[in-house]
């Protein structure tokens, strides 16, 4: 099979799209290919699609209504657009699935809702799809397939979902099932509106659940179902109240949104899911659905084109057609433990825009830059606590995180490295596989203790977040080390681990990020004992940015580590880092600067001690002064 990536490049229009030469052809092609590459790995009556690889840790079933669930998002999106039009007989396809997998008498029945709790997300899908394609789809079903599969989403009614944006799942299909006159229950609704409601933070961003996790989630879930769900309750003047409110936050979050897009346009490897892809675009295109016109319809398309030609040029799908477990190419430590050869293929929320018909805004405006593309910035965005900085000339954005760690403050647990990091950016991963995985090394601030396991920092206080008058950003957070041996068995959703606690010093980071680079100041209270590490960014060893770590007064070690296939980016990570010979001095502060960029590296910032100040000179001329005594009052006399 050809190459996609190659027939897309022959559709390229730069004029209408001048930063990534797609247009609406080319998402429809995405979707054709997809879709008609998994129909190879159907079952003979379309209801399970089942890919190839080891089944994920939920089943070989579970897998299978996922490949089926997912994929028909894409077949949706795809022929509602198109006001029914569907030459490759997608929904004629899937409506045979729909009949044998909510047939109970089939051999290819569906694992149920009040069998397995991920029916209940694949359920959502199902009736996303059938509530976009009425016309097309639903309403032309026999009546007694329309009977099972209101039989099939019933159990939702009444049932138990977690508190975080699975609530959404129930929603919809509640939703749904009222829309075609199936059993639901209003209590559930407004009970799951309710909750949401409590995932609001500041300046537009959700977080997922009562804990400080941000992630993708926030986009293609917490912002995308509300819209959607006020779409498929329009009449009901409780959607009508809410709709304004959402339409505010989303346009609020989106300006920052479009800040983390790197100019490659891959967007940031953090948070867990990551293997869905170009699901990142979905908040862009639900944007443009909406009506939401800032940011502009040329730069809601920039973003989400960017998003998925970034995946496409770099292997995804690969050259069977197929989306694998993996972030390029095929990588299954990206898995977490709920992910299966079907999961993948949520990237098909990135398809949405393709429910947008050809002459929509969206699709006719000029394309226009990113932020990044635009020119240099530094941002904070608060909820999640992080310090923005994206530099022009290599199109990387930067984030230094002084507010995620999808835990509550004193929850000690282990770092998981896709949330509790000091840093992630569009050019770099976490470790995620091998020893410094669990034992942080990369973008860390730890004290070596027994056995010289680093120390975690999950549980840590947000002190600072500011934006200085020269631009530079700065923020601090203080967390007591703890060591963890974690329990036994416990399951991997890509956060922290529990397990017996081994309670250490405190340790206060304040950074201040300016371009490509941080100038990070540490101390530690009040007794140590404990040799000191700081760990830089990391980086692929024969990749084009460059990750450097130059360490100031008392910080005399340096070197590197080098991990072998320790993240979903090709080839081996280097990890730069600097620390102390012995125990650190208590109540010192340490300054190190910290670089991540490709080309030219820019002179390091230049800190220099004036009392308890720290006066910062960066390459450009700008010069910031950090009172460190006033951070040190915050994080308590420790």
């Amino acid at each position: 099979m050809r190459p996609l990536r190659e027939s897309l490049r022959e559709l390229d229009d730069r004029t209408l799209s001048p930063y990534t030469g797609w247009t609406r052809d080319h998402w429809a092609a995405l979707a054709d290919h997809l879709l008609l590459s998994a129909r190879r790995h159907a079952s003979a009556e379309h209801a399970r699609i089942r890919f190839p690889g080891e089944p994920g840790g939920y089943g070989p079933d579970v897998d299978a209504l996922e490949g089926f669930a997912r994929t028909f998002l894409a077949a949706g999106f795809r022929v509602a657009g198109e006001g029914g039009r569907d030459p490759h007989g997608h929904l004629e396809w899937y409506a045979r699935g729909l009949a044998a997998g909510t047939d109970p008498r089939s051999p290819e029945r569906w694992v149920r809702l009040d069998e397995h709790d991920q029916a209940k997300v694949e359920a959502a899908s199902i009736a996303l799809v059938l509530h976009l394609t009425r016309p097309w789809l639903w309403d032309r079903l026999d009546e007694g397939v329309r009977e099972r599969v209101v039989a099939y989403l019933s159990p939702a009614v009444g049932g138990a979902y977690p508190p975080i944006n699975w609530i959404w799942f129930q929603i919809v299909v509640e939703q749904f099932l009222a829309s075609v006159g199936g059993p639901y229950a209003r209590r559930d609704i407004e009970a799951g509106l309710a909750l949401s409601d409590g995932f609001a933070r500041e300046e537009g961003w959700y977080a997922d659940g009562e804990r400080r996790g941000y992630d993708h989630y926030v986009g293609w879930a917490l912002h995308f179902y509300p819209l959607l769900w006020t779409e498929m309750a329009a009449g009901d003047p409780a959607a009508g109240a809410r709709r304004a409110g959402y339409l505010s936050r989303f346009e609020r979050y989106l300006d920052d949104a479009v800040h983390l897009v790197g100019g490659d346009g891959s967007p940031l490897l953090q948070g867990r899911s990551l293997t869905y892809r170009f699901a990142a675009a979905a908040q862009f295109w639900a944007a443009a659905r909406a009506g939401i016109t800032t940011p502009a319809p040329g730069l809601l398309r920039r973003a989400a084109s960017g998003v998925a030609r970034h995946f496409v040029e770099h292997g995804a799908p690969d050259d069977d057609g197929l989306l694998s477990l993996g972030w390029h190419g095929p990588w299954r430590p990206i898995a977490q433990s709920y992910s299966g050869t079907g999961s993948p293929y949520w990237a098909a929320k990135g398809l949405y825009g393709l429910v947008l018909p050809a002459g929509h805004r969206v699709w006719t405006a000029a394309e226009e830059p990113l932020p990044v593309e635009r020119a240099d910035f530094q941002r904070v965005i608060r909820s999640p606590g992080w310090l923005v900085s994206g530099t022009r000339a290599d199109g990387v954005v930067r984030v230094v995180n002084h507010g995620t760690d999808h835990a509550t403050p004193g929850d000690h647990r282990t770092d998981s490295p896709l949330y509790a990091r000091l840093g992630y950016s569009t050019a770099t991963s976490p470790v995620l596989a091998g020893p410094h995985a669990g034992d942080p090394v990369d973008q860390s601030v730890t004290l070596l203790g027994p056995d010289a396991r680093p120390s975690h920092r999950t549980g840590f206080d947000t002190l600072l977040l500011r934006r200085l008058p020269t631009g530079t950003v700065v923020g601090a957070s203080r967390w007591r080390a703890h060591w963890v041996d974690p329990d036994p068995g416990a399951a991997d959703h890509g956060y922290g681990r529990t397990g017996r606690v081994v309670p250490g010093p405190w340790i206060t980071v304040l950074s201040a990020v300016r371009g490509a680079w941080e100038a990070r100041l540490v101390r530690i209270a009040p007794e140590c004992g404990f040799p000191l590490r700081v760990g830089g960014w990391p980086v692929p060893r024969d990749g084009a940015v460059t990750s450097l770590v130059v360490p100031g007064p008392g910080l005399e070690l340096t070197g590197e580590v080098l991990a072998e296939d320790a993240t979903p980016l090709a080839g081996p990570t280097v990890v730069p880092w600097c620390g102390t010979t012995g125990a650190a001095d208590p109540l010192r502060w340490y300054a190190a600067a910290l670089h991540l960029g490709a080309g030219p590296v820019p002179s390091a910032p230049v800190i220099a001690w004036d009392g308890d100040a720290a006066r910062v000179r960066w390459a450009d001329g700008a010069e910031d002064v950090l009172t460190t005594t006033t951070i040190a009052r915050s994080a308590g006399a420790r």
